[in-house]
């Protein structure tokens, strides 16, 4: 557990780390779509590529937020809880936490598959094709806008970033275990 624990959370921190910036580049495309439709031809491209940042910055750095403790918590009661009182709750309830995930990740697939081409019922076994040789990639799925830029790309973030969430899930529910089991796992300064 401690090795998963050391592995995921140091590949969530990465992440989070580069991620974390995503956010100036967000401000630069809006900054100049401004300035473009002032001055100049408006771009076409830049709400959607904000959108699209936006949309990488939020689903990549959630694991990274989960991890630093800075998700919203309902703290009517758990703020005063003790530190194995709060493992007790936090190991049933990450449950459901990864319930979600895996719901939206089974989701994400089958739209990620559908914006490479495929329109069959099996995502996961089009994805295996697609590494083995057996499958290809049909009429890719492209935005309704002017610009029509191809959808694969943000589905598939969008994916590793709800699968990253679903690994730190597991991450956090094993330093449950280990806190309720007498031997926490301590958390080395970055």
């Amino acid at each position: 557990m401690r090795a998963y624990i050391r592995i995921i959370d140091g590949l969530n921190y990465a992440t989070g780390r580069v991620v974390m910036y995503g956010i100036f580049v967000m401000v630069g495309i809006l900054l100049w779509s401004s300035i473009s439709k002032t001055f100049f031809l408006p771009s076409l491209w830049t709400l959607e590529v904000a959108q699209f940042a936006m949309v990488a910055y939020y689903v990549l750095g959630g694991p990274y937020a989960m991890q630093m403790g800075s998700d919203v918590r309902m703290d009517l009661f758990y703020a005063e809880w003790t530190p194995r009182r709060k493992a007790q709750v936090d190991a049933m309830t990450v449950f459901l936490l990864i319930f979600y995930p895996g719901v939206l990740l089974y989701g994400g697939l089958g739209s990620t598959a559908y914006s490479l081409g495929y329109w069959g019922s099996e995502p996961l076994a089009y994805f295996t094709g697609l590494i083995t040789g057996t499958e290809e990639v049909g009429r890719m799925e492209v935005s309704r806008s002017a610009w029509r830029p191809w959808m694969w790309p943000i589905k598939a973030i969008m994916c590793l970033g709800v699968f990253l969430m679903l690994l730190q899930a597991v991450s956090e529910l094993f330093k449950d275990i280990l806190l309720l089991r007498g031997t926490p796992y301590e958390v080395r300064a970055a």
